[in-house]
């Protein structure tokens, strides 16, 4: 596993190689292990970040929809 990809099993908890679970089961892939570790603490950094990005944002903090 040392050269390839690394994924989180969310079913498991568990980090695993390319021939791991369900790609449905998994986060991933991941260029490290570390970085798999830490899979639903980056996705839920990532969630943050778009949940506050204002261009993805529709909650009328850009001005309004379109036309409006």
């Amino acid at each position: 596993m040392a050269d390839g990809k690394f994924y989180y099993c969310i079913k498991h908890h568990a980090v695993e190689g390319e021939e791991g679970c369900k790609a449905i089961d998994r986060l991933g892939p991941y260029d490290t292990r570390e970085e798999a570790e830490r899979a639903l603490e980056l996705a839920q950094e990532r969630n943050e970040q778009w949940d506050n990005d204002p261009d993805w944002n529709d909650d009328g903090s850009r001005g309004g929809a379109p036309g409006s």
